[in-house]
């Protein structure tokens, strides 16, 4: 299938949807507003959303019906990034090819814009649909839930920062990306075919994909700030060096590292065999995680 043109018609349908789902700018409070904007609409993969999307197709639904669900996992992803480059955190400058949130509006609007993405998120994920069930509804706020919170990105994030310049092995180093790039992944890849219905163990299929995935993206991150082309990235390669981060090049190596982000890209494809052709955007954007050069 032609990958790009399926992630640029995806990204055009989010991106649209984000932007109606966004408090405008001209609205108080203002520079909140324009914050959250800045951020959200910034340029980038969309590759939560799109995953979202995907899984409501492989199961043979239509995805415009689980579109609010894929704007709240993006937002849900901004608050996540607007945070994790501030000064007390990873203290990053640039951020998709622009200076950070903070270094534009400041830190305190700049967490203030994130704390405010965060329950935007939510609030589309709760939005009331007539067409779906209202039980599938609340397990997928659960997932997501769980997957944003101490079980996933958060608990995550504090295990990567407690990491810093400890010597830590592949095990723990697979745990500390589990949770927090791999758990929103996960939901995002499944909670779009728990919305619209799809039976239990095809929901299971889709959470084992989005584990293997979510694995291979944050090994293939790690690669990149090691040997990426900044122009391509849209931010400073090396920043894992010099906040002395436990990252898999850095344990194993670097072409253990892209033997690794393979091997999990082929289990992630292993997993939805049984969706057959439905699926082909879910395997593409497989194998796109480990071949993306940004």
């Amino acid at each position: 299938m032609d990958l790009e043109a399926y992630m640029r018609r995806c990204r055009t349908a989010v991106e649209a949807a984000l932007n109606r789902a966004l408090p405008d700018e001209t609205v108080d409070p203002t520079e909140l507003h324009r914050a959250m904007r800045y951020s959200v609409l910034a340029p980038g993969k969309r590759l939560r959303p799109i995953l979202v999307l995907a899984s409501a197709e492989a199961v043979g639904a239509d995805p415009n019906r689980v579109m609010h669900a894929a704007c709240g996992l993006e937002c849900i992803h901004a608050f996540s990034l607007i945070h994790d480059d501030l000064p007390c955190m990873d203290d990053d400058d640039y951020r998709r090819g622009r200076p950070t949130n903070h270094v534009l509006f400041g830190e305190a609007l700049a967490l203030l814009a994130g704390d405010a993405l965060l329950a935007l998120g939510f609030e589309l994920l709760t939005e009331d649909r007539s067409d779906l069930d209202p039980v599938r509804r609340v397990q997928a706020l659960n997932m997501v839930a769980r997957a944003s919170g101490t079980r996933g990105m958060v608990g995550g994030q504090v295990a990567d920062m407690e990491s810093e310049g400890q010597s830590i092995d592949a095990d723990a180093l697979r745990k500390i990306h589990a949770s927090k790039t791999g758990a929103l992944l996960m939901a995002s890849a499944s909670v779009g075919a728990m919305l619209v219905g799809a039976d239990d163990s095809r929901v299971r299929s889709l959470m084992k994909y989005g584990e293997h995935i979510g694995l291979a993206f944050q090994i293939t991150d790690d690669i990149l700030d090691l040997v990426g082309d900044e122009s391509r990235i849209g931010k400073r390669v090396g920043s894992d060096l010099r906040q002395n981060k436990a990252t898999y090049p850095k344990v194993l190596g670097l072409e253990v590292s892209r033997e690794f982000a393979c091997a999990e890209v082929e289990q992630a494809i292993e997993a939805i065999i049984e969706f057959g052709p439905a699926a082909e955007p879910l395997r593409a954007v497989a194998r796109y995680v480990v071949e993306r050069d940004r």
